[in-house]
């Protein structure tokens, strides 16, 4: 029987468009009870027991049987030898791949990642510190694909913030190792990677074993078990984000070859069945267009049936009554890709505001962003663009306040200090303040 993908057909002056549209985003976040409780008994396992149950899930579950953790870290001859032994064309793409990210990453830190301070009048200097963490660990999913861009886009943001220690953990089913994964570590300059991977390899991490150490935030994505294991240890130790299914949005105009867009759809379904294709467009023969490319170049690509559940499942071909009114409907969907496929795609930025990343003109397709534009390909999924970013410096560096009060400015503030703090009665606090005034007025309550 021959596939077909058939995304539900939609528009926005159907009287029924509002149910149908809610029913098509909804995806719940909600981790399997089964899995919770899996992950729980893994997690507590590995603080207890340490390496000695990484080594047991990772023999279980991978089918790689060591007789220590240390022998599942890969040696840094070992990341230079998979690089050296790319062909040529892979080791050109992967640097080239890697110059731009790390040049994106750059001018990101130099734009909002650096110190700063002021002295007010009085002569208080007041500012801000900006240091990177001490160690951080990346997850890199090896089960169904393998992912060597996920290495670039984690590691050299973090290299970039001044991180001193990247521990890259990697899955490596059946013991096999992918060269493009140790490569692309080699060239992002990661510090220290074991071949361990699922919620023992975000343990570890988290925790810290006699051979793993113990990181102060964790990145990458992962299954349901690492999702579920993130969410878990988060706290003890700071995560990047829990991500959803793959998702693109489509801001179509008619004016770009509806095979590419028909393509573009694709490279999202073809992640996996819940990852989530929608096209937007004012014109309705435009959207029979980009359907009968859909019919034509299913058959022939490798990944079709996931395509084809992916499309039938989720995905969505929406006729709007004209582009503003489209802009509109993105930013309630919030993508995380979001491709402006228009003639004037610079007309309708203005009017996006929510998106992970956005991707203006014809020729700027999605994957481009994926592999080697420079921005990061981790992003905000089911909607959480409303409310947080893209994976950058920024994740790999924390603020700290800086304050230095002059003997002038202790007058003005401490009488200020000392009349709120006495407010919440909180007298030491009021006191404190107090105790540096010029004139020290006596505790309130003393005779």
């Amino acid at each position: 029987m021959s596939l077909s993908a058939q995304p539900v057909r939609l528009s926005t002056t159907a009287a029924d468009f509002e149910a149908q549209f809610a029913a098509r985003l909804h995806w719940s976040a909600e981790t399997d009870g089964a899995i919770e409780q899996r992950v729980a008994d893994i997690l507590a396992d590995v603080m207890q027991r340490g390496d000695a149950a990484v080594l047991e899930y990772t023999a279980r579950f991978d089918g790689v049987s060591q007789d220590s953790v240390k022998a599942l870290e890969l040696t840094q001859a070992e990341l230079k030898d998979a690089f050296e032994g790319l062909p040529e064309a892979q080791r050109c793409a992967l640097e080239a791949a890697a110059r731009r990210v790390r040049s994106y990453h750059e001018a990101q830190k130099k734009a909002s990642g650096e110190s700063w301070s002021y002295r007010d009048e009085d002569g208080t200097l007041l500012g801000q510190k900006v240091t990177p963490l001490d160690r951080v660990g990346i997850y890199v999913p090896g089960g169904k694909a393998a992912y060597p861009s996920s290495v670039l886009m984690n590691a050299i943001p973090a290299h970039v913030a001044g991180v001193q220690e990247i521990i890259m953990v990697v899955p490596t089913p059946r013991g096999e190792k992918n060269s493009l994964v140790l490569a692309a570590a080699y060239v992002a300059g990661v510090s220290r990677a074991f071949t361990i991977g699922g919620a023992q390899a975000v343990a570890a991490l988290a925790y810290g074993t006699a051979t793993v150490p113990k990181v102060d935030k964790i990145t990458g994505p992962g299954n349901a078990y690492v999702a579920s294991a993130k969410k878990r240890v988060f706290g003890m130790v700071g995560i990047d984000m829990i991500a959803g299914p793959s998702e693109i949005l489509v801001l179509a105009d008619g004016s770009t070859p509806a095979e590419w867009v028909a393509m573009d759809l694709f490279s999202q379904a073809e992640h996996d069945e819940l990852a989530q294709s929608i096209l937007l467009c004012p014109d309705a023969s435009y959207l029979d267009a980009v359907q009968a490319e859909i019919d034509r170049l299913l058959p022939a690509m490798p990944r079709a049936e996931i395509i084809a559940k992916s499309l039938n499942d989720r995905g969505a071909l929406i006729q709007t009554r004209d582009m503003a009114e489209a802009c509109a409907l993105s930013n309630r969907i919030a993508p995380e890709h979001l491709e402006v496929s228009s003639a004037e795609p610079h007309r309708w930025e203005p009017l996006l505001k929510h998106a992970g990343a956005i991707f203006l003109g014809a020729y700027t397709s999605e994957s481009l962003g994926d592999y080697c534009a420079g921005p990061n390909h981790v992003l905000p999924t089911s909607g959480t663009a409303r409310f947080s970013s893209p994976l950058g410096v920024y994740d790999f560096q924390k603020r700290s306040s800086l304050i230095e009060v002059s003997a002038a400015g202790a007058q003005t503030l401490g009488v200020i200090a000392a009349e709120l703090a006495y407010g919440e009665g909180l007298q030491a606090h009021a006191r404190a303040a107090e105790l540096r005034l010029n004139n020290i007025p006596p505790m309130r309550g003393e005779s």
